[in-house]
């Protein structure tokens, strides 16, 4: 087979994923870009590629997310118009459902503003809030978010879910559409964002969204970075119509060094690690592309760059 060349500004990353094409698809030579041999790959597999760095090998045929989403592509503007696949790991509902269900605990029980009391030695206990009567709200009910929203109804929470279409889910109040926007939104204590990145819901999480929740709400943003207005989470936890977020996802990853969100009060940030695939099940299901790409055969979680999923 030919070989696969690795993009992505994370050099930790492109490291873990050589190393899981030599444990688990040892019959693909994992190259990095300028490597000898590298500008005769027909695929390129990619997190945040550099910019430029797909315009750059000749041969290329196909490009893959090493992720589900693939808005991640647009951060190099040469990237040409070819196919593009995704990973699909069977693992990744289970680490999102997890991630989500702590995060929705640590405001629901007050642990934020309990870890915020440590450093001045203050002892004062939250007040303990019944689940029923702590609201949370899924926006996106793909095949995560479904997962996710049943998972907090079922622990006892009040949940609403919100998508393009409608939707129907056991224990969840689901709205859908620009029309039923506002009414998911009224009142709601949290927020989680899943919703996919496309045109239509870039910059979703600002003020308009901010505006309708209860005061002192929380954002989980596990979606994309650029869902997020930052000058609008900024001007919302100062005024206290948020009370915090938790921010997973950011329009340039690894979030630079200097960036403000790094010590925006209230603000916490996790390394895109709600849920990932594995690299071991990046790596066989890119060479079962390759293969399939050589072979002739049709490819799987192949995208549709239109919608950006």
């Amino acid at each position: 087979m030919s070989p696969v060349v690795l993009l992505s500004r994370d050099r930790l990353l492109l490291q873990q994923l050589q190393q899981a094409f030599a444990r688990s698809a040892p019959q693909v030579q994992a190259l990095l870009a300028g490597d000898p041999g590298a500008a005769e790959a027909r695929l390129a597999a990619c997190w945040f590629p550099p910019s430029g760095s797909l315009r750059a090998l000749p041969a290329l045929q196909l490009i893959h997310s090493v992720a589900a989403g693939i808005d991640h592509l647009e951060h190099d503007p040469g990237c040409p118009p070819l196919p593009v696949c995704r990973v699909v790991d069977p693992g990744h509902r289970q680490g999102m459902t997890e991630y989500v269900r702590w995060a929705v605990i640590h405001y629901h029980r007050g642990f934020d503003r309990v870890l915020g009391q440590q450093a001045g030695h203050c002892w004062e206990r939250p007040l303990q809030v019944p689940a029923q009567d702590f609201k949370v709200g899924v926006m996106g009910l793909g095949s995560l978010g479904a997962a996710i929203a049943q998972d907090l109804a079922g622990a006892g929470y009040q949940v609403r879910g919100w998508a393009r279409s409608a939707k129907q889910l056991p224990q969840v109040r689901c709205f859908a559409g620009a029309e039923g926007r506002d009414g998911f939104l009224d009142g709601l204590d949290l927020l989680v964002n899943l919703l996919p990145l496309t045109p239509e819901t870039r910059g979703i999480l600002g003020h308009a969204t901010f505006a309708r929740l209860a005061l002192g709400a929380a954002l989980v943003n596990c979606g994309r970075g650029g869902h997020l207005r930052i000058d609008d989470l900024q001007q919302a936890l100062a005024s206290g119509q948020l009370r915090g977020a938790l921010l997973d996802v950011f329009d340039q990853e690894p979030l630079p060094t200097d960036h403000r969100l790094w010590s925006l009060p209230g603000v916490t940030v996790t390394p895109h690690m709600a849920s990932a695939a594995s690299h071991d099940c990046i790596a066989r299901q890119v060479a079962e592309n390759l293969r399939r790409l050589e072979a002739g055969e049709p490819l799987l979680n192949l995208a549709d760059r239109r919608l950006g999923y």
